[in-house]
């Protein structure tokens, strides 16, 4: 069946432009910086300790010069692989004491999850930003290092670690997006990145 001739391409449906200097580059001039969070359990907090964290993230919204995105991840666990890892360090453990403690642990996460979906949580924040003219790519990343130190900050005094996402990282979350059984066959890597970099000028 021919492809229709209006048929968008990959890149324009996914809407990236390029990922430069661990920055999202989006069109219509837009800007991304993106930060992988820690969490607390806000349940499992103090009265005092719950009072003092909504105060916190109060100072923390109002710090902030500029809006921000939250984004919460939830994924789930591909344990056969795992599950294989295990099965092969028994099959390559030379003691027998050690082996058949493997053995063990590896039929109790069977048992565990059998029937059960294991999720796993991931928190990011998103630093956009829009130049209102056409200022330098220096000058765009110095503006956002500035919003991103004052996130991170601010993300500290409330007890959780905040770190950017590197180049692969972020590619590798948008692959993870849009090819999520690929990605469990055949992850995105560096020396991929730059096969396919050097590779010339062809369309995706």
């Amino acid at each position: 069946m021919p492809l229709l001739p209006n048929l968008l391409s990959s890149r324009s449906q996914i809407q990236i432009k390029e990922v430069r200097d661990n920055i999202l580059v989006l069109p219509k001039n837009t800007y991304c910086v993106l930060l992988e969070t820690s969490s607390v359990n806000f349940e499992l907090k103090s009265d005092e300790e719950q009072d003092a964290l909504l105060e916190n993230f109060q100072n923390f919204l109002n710090s902030l010069p500029s809006r921000l995105q939250i984004l919460v991840r939830i994924r789930e666990l591909d344990i056969d692989m795992y599950l294989d890892e295990l099965k092969l360090s028994e099959q390559n453990e030379k003691e027998q004491v050690f082996k058949k403690q493997i053995q063990n642990y590896r039929e109790f996460i069977k048992s565990l999850v059998s029937g059960n979906k294991i999720l796993s949580r991931r928190f990011y924040i998103i630093i956009p930003y829009s130049p209102t003219d056409n200022s330098d790519f220096s000058l765009i990343k110095e503006q956002l290092q500035v919003t991103q130190d004052i996130v991170i900050k601010g993300i500290e005094k409330m007890g959780m670690r905040a770190r950017p996402l590197e180049n692969l990282e972020i590619l590798q979350m948008f692959y993870s997006f849009y090819s999520e059984v690929q990605n469990k066959i055949q992850p995105l890597s560096a020396e991929a990145i730059g096969k396919i970099t050097n590779y010339g000028s062809t369309n995706i």
